[in-house]
């Protein structure tokens, strides 16, 4: 937290306990365990009339629970828990928990993939009220800008990617409301739905974005050829299942799977002894071929 906000992050560290428990107190929480945590801290809760529920609490500074918190509201249930209650002003997120909770990592990777589908289903409803996705086109030119000839990243990947985008974007046949980072941890079972998603991003445009976080997860960082293998399989059922053109879901996969490493490319610098290329990387490349095919 304090090397990510810095100052307002050690503030944050600091008065977690109290923030913590005067939320418990105001809402009439009972505070469970914590789950795995990373720049939030996320644990169960009961509310007084016994509701399992989560608690989400973050720098109140930063954007991620607002943008959550959009999210949320807009979905409106549909594909995604409920937002039951916030205060962002202490950074606080109050939601439905997913009960029993299984991961869609943790199923046979053809039933992930058809869960995912059908929750895209519910998510994907008309709509603006989220940030437009093109404007995530702009991080392919600050990257470009950076490293105009040579980076961490294929140059020619990166190119490719910015204008593919940017024609998708504008050829898109609906806008719809997305969840922005739909992937095996953000999926899980539960008992009023099969399955709902969790921490969206949130954004509008393409549905076809949604399904470029599916293809390189879970662990981004495994690059194991047996995980790349399922790639092909996975657009294909997402093909028929979400119904829309292969060549459009190949297109989206290449560009979200470059884009993925190219935010990662924001946080390093040359001498940096980690790279940020992961599976996603492997994923652009593997799908080059038919996208510069049809360039």
């Amino acid at each position: 937290m304090t090397s990510v906000w810095g100052e307002a992050g050690a503030r944050w560290l600091a008065t977690l306990p109290e923030t913590l428990h005067g939320l418990a107190a105001d809402w009439d929480l009972t505070v469970g365990e914590p789950f795995d945590l990373t720049y939030h801290y996320v644990t169960a809760v009961t509310t007084a009339d016994g509701t399992p529920a989560v608690l989400k609490l973050g720098v109140p500074e930063a954007d991620a629970l607002t943008e959550e918190s959009r999210a949320l509201t807009a979905f409106a249930g549909r594909g995604a828990v409920h937002l039951q209650r916030s205060d962002l002003t202490r950074g606080a997120l109050l939601i439905e928990r997913a009960v029993p909770g299984v991961r869609a990592r943790d199923v046979p990777d053809a039933e992930a993939t058809a869960a995912v589908a059908a929750v895209m289903r519910e998510l994907h409803r008309p709509g603006d009220a989220l940030p437009d996705v093109a404007l995530q086109a702009g991080a392919f030119d600050r990257y470009l800008a950076r490293f105009p000839v040579s980076g961490p990243l294929p140059t020619e990947l990166v190119v490719t990617a910015a204008g593919l985008m940017r024609e998708l974007c504008a050829s898109a046949p609906a806008t719809v409301l997305l969840h922005g980072d739909l992937h095996h941890d953000n999926l899980l079972s539960a008992a009023r739905a099969p399955w709902l998603a969790i921490d969206p991003h949130g954004a509008s445009g393409d549905p076809g974005y949604e399904i470029g976080s599916w293809l390189f997860n879970p662990e981004p960082d495994d690059r194991d050829p047996a995980l790349l293998a399922l790639v092909p399989g996975r657009l294909e059922q997402l093909a028929d299942l979400i119904g829309q053109p292969l060549e459009r879901l190949v297109a989206w996969g290449f560009v979200k799977a470059v884009l993925s490493d190219v935010w990662s490319a924001e946080n390093w610098s040359p001498g940096d002894t980690w790279s940020p290329a992961s599976r996603a990387l492997d994923v652009a490349r593997l799908l080059w071929p038919q996208v510069s095919r049809s360039a």
